[in-house]
Order: structure tokens, then C-alpha cells, then sequence
């Protein structure tokens, strides 16, 4: 007879197996972004449903100024006296703060500063008046955004400073810059008495998203790669500086022929010169994916070498994006959200809803932090 030993039973151990909660809980943030857009787009913006005649000024600049000012408090202050507060008394703060600052500062530049020079007033035809002073905001997405996400706070952090004063210095000294940018390529393009700017405001538009673009990317889906490769500070502030420039600039020339090839030549045709912008169309809507797939996904994939989770990352992104412009463009500006035609088979500006569907996930996943949704909540780490 052989004899048996008895084989003790291991303890029963956690699944090794990879968490999926992220990707239900990421598509319910989806679902409550886009809802939550598409019904307040309707209140507020749809030219067909909408009691007022916003769209698509002075309803554009607002936005621009509403998403600038949650990038001061939010990303430049973090948050710095909101984040006292419980929820949901710390989202509604967060919005009517914003709302309020946005209206505010419109309608300001188009009736305070409008009625001394007629480049910013309300009355200009075609509500050029209000988009004069929004485009400052489009240089504001790229500086005020790249010294928290590329330059990391850098000086302020360093020079042991905290909150809110880190954000208020930021705030405060990159405005120069930002000035200096708007008052060389943004006002000549968009001004009454310009008579030979360096570029049209289509080339500015689609040129600068383009920086944008690459401020996010980098900063946020590539965890500051290559910049921080630099040794940090003063080093990787100035690496990021000049290449977030110089590889902006290069996509934007990257980015004309596919969108054209998006659009059609047919569409090009039609566009003439305006086709210049469209750069910074399908730039909103790759801005809009990594923003998104950051803050409600996780910034997914994390557990595969350094170089694969970045390189799945920026290419899953921006097929989301091209996905995202198609639809847009072909369907949804037209049968959805009621927008006039752009061209023959394409209608709306992506810089209009898909800013507002970035503005709302602002506003819900990162002020809200995804209310309602804590039991989906994936686990940290």
C-alpha cells in the first residue's frame, strides 16, 4: 500500500489577474459628460432650440475664458481653497465661479474694452468683436498649461513656495509671454487697422492648437517624455519650451494633408484658405481624448514597459480623435446639435462643442470627481 500525504490547502489569495473597473467606469463618465453637454447644449447654444442667440458668439468666447479659468484654478492653483469644500458643494463652487468669471470677462472686453476700440466690440460684424479678445485664450491653453504639465510648477515649487501662491505666480508672470504671443500673431490677424499681419487668423488658429496639442501630449499622455529626459528644473522647462514649439509647428504641417484627406478635396475646394484651421479642428478633438482618457481612464495602459503604455496611449488617443472629427463633421454638428454647414457635407466648428465637451469634463470628472460614480471606481494602483 502506498501511503498519502495530505497536500495543506494554500490560503485563498486576491486575483492576480488585472482590474477591468477602469473601462466601466471610464464609459459612465463618457456617458454623463456627453449627456450633460448635448442637454446643455441645448438650453444654451443650439441655434434651433436654444430661447437665446448665442451660438456661435459671444457663446464661443465664453467657453474659451470658462475653460482658461479652470486651468487657473484647477490645474496652475489646484484647486487651492475649492478643495476645503465637500462634495458637491466643491463642483458647484467650481462651476458658478467659472460661469461667473466667463460672462464676466466677455462682456467686458466686447462693451468695456469694445467701446474704445472697435477691434474688440460686441457690435462687429459676425461677433468678430467677442472673438478678438477670446483668441487671447487660445495662447493661454499653451502657456499656462505648459509650466504645470511640462515645467512642473518650476521656479515657484523650487523656490519653496505653496499653494496658492505657486498658481497666483504662475498666473501672474506667464501672462507676459502669453500677451507677447497674442499681440504679435493673434490681434494683427483679427484687427480692423492690421494691414499685413504675419498670418491669417486660420493659420494662427490651426498653427498654435498645434502647440497645444503637443503641450498635452507630451505633459499629460507621455508623462512629460522626452522633456524630462532633460534632468528636470530650469533644464526641462526650456527643453519643453522650445521643442513643444518647434514639434507644434511641425504637426501642424503634418496635420494639413490629413485633414484634407479627412474632408475631401471637394470640401477643400470650398474651404479655400479657412481649411488652414481645420489643423486645430482635429486638434480639439485629440485634446479632448487624452484630457478625458487621463482623468476617467487612468491613463491607461500603466502596466507595460514605459515606452509601449506611452506609445499605445498617444496612438489609441488619436484614432479616438480622427474617429471623433469624422463623426462630428459628417453627423453629429448637422443631425445632433442643429449647426449650420461649415461646406457642402460638413457642418459646425469642433472649437465650439468639443470645447464644451472638454469643459464639461472639467467640470464633472475632475470638479465633480466623477459624483455618483464611487462604487465603479476603480482601485489606486
Amino acid at each position: 500500500m502506498t501511503a498519502t500525504v495530505d497536500t495543506p490547502t494554500e490560503p485563498a489569495t486576491p486575483s492576480r489577474q488585472p482590474s477591468r473597473r477602469w473601462i466601466g467606469f471610464g464609459i459612465a463618465n463618457l456617458v454623463i459628460v456627453l449627456v450633460l453637454a448635448v442637454a446643455s447644449w441645448y438650453l444654451l447654444a443650439d441655434p434651433t432650440t436654444s430661447p437665446w442667440s448665442f451660438y456661435p458668439l459671444p457663446f464661443n468666447a465664453a467657453l474659451f475664458w470658462a475653460i482658461l479659468f479652470v486651468v487657473f484654478i484647477g490645474f496652475n492653483c489646484e484647486f487651492a481653497g475649492f478643495d476645503r469644500l465637500p462634495q458637491p458643494a466643491k463642483g458647484l463652487a467650481i462651476m458658478v465661479a467659472t460661469a461667473v468669471f466667463a460672462v464676466v470677462v466677455t462682456w467686458l472686453l466686447a462693451n468695456g474694452l469694445g467701446s474704445l476700440y472697435p477691434d474688440f466690440a460686441a457690435d462687429r460684424e459676425g461677433g468678430l468683436g467677442y472673438f478678438a479678445g477670446a483668441l487671447f485664450v487660445l495662447f493661454g491653453f499653451g502657456t499656462w498649461v505648459m509650466v504645470v504639465l511640462n515645467w512642473q510648477h518650476w521656479p515657484w515649487t523650487s523656490l519653496g513656495m505653496k499653494q496658492p501662491l505657486v498658481g497666483l505666480c504662475e498666473i501672474a508672470f506667464v501672462a507676459v509671454p502669453t500677451l507677447a504671443l497674442y499681440f504679435v500673431f493673434g490681434l494683427p490677424s483679427v484687427s480692423l487697422s492690421a494691414t499685413d499681419p504675419l498670418m491669417t487668423v486660420d493659420t494662427v488658429l490651426g498653427w498654435f492648437y498645434c502647440v497645444v496639442v503637443v503641450v498635452i501630449l507630451t505633459g499629460q499622455t507621455l508623462d512629460n517624455w522626452p522633456w524630462r529626459l532633460f534632468g528636470g528644473g530650469g533644464k526641462t522647462a526650456l527643453a519643453a519650451t522650445i521643442g513643444n514649439f518647434a514639434v507644434g509647428t511641425g504637426l501642424y504641417f503634418v496635420a494639413l494633408p490629413v485633414v484634407k484627406a479627412l474632408v475631401g478635396s471637394d470640401a477643400v475646394a470650398e474651404l479655400g484658405g479657412v481649411v488652414h484651421q481645420f489643423p486645430a479642428q482635429l486638434g480639439v478633438c485629440w485634446a479632448f481624448w487624452m484630457i478625458f482618457w487621463a482623468n476617467a481612464f487612468g491613463n491607461k495602459p500603466t502596466g507595460f514597459s514605459d515606452g509601449v503604455n506611452l506609445a499605445i496611449r498617444a496612438l489609441f488617443t488619436f484614432a479616438l480623435a480622427v474617429v471623433t472629427f469624422l463623426f462630428y463633421y459628417r453627423f453629429a454638428a448637422e443631425h445632433i446639435l442643429h449647426e449650420p454647414a461649415v461646406v457642402d457635407g460638413l457642418h459646425g466648428n469642433a472649437l465650439g462643442f468639443v470645447d464644451w465637451a472638454v469643459l464639461w469634463t472639467l467640470f464633472y470628472v475632475v470638479g465633480f470627481q466623477s459624483l455618483g460614480l464611487g462604487k465603479f471606481k476603480p482601485a489606486e494602483g
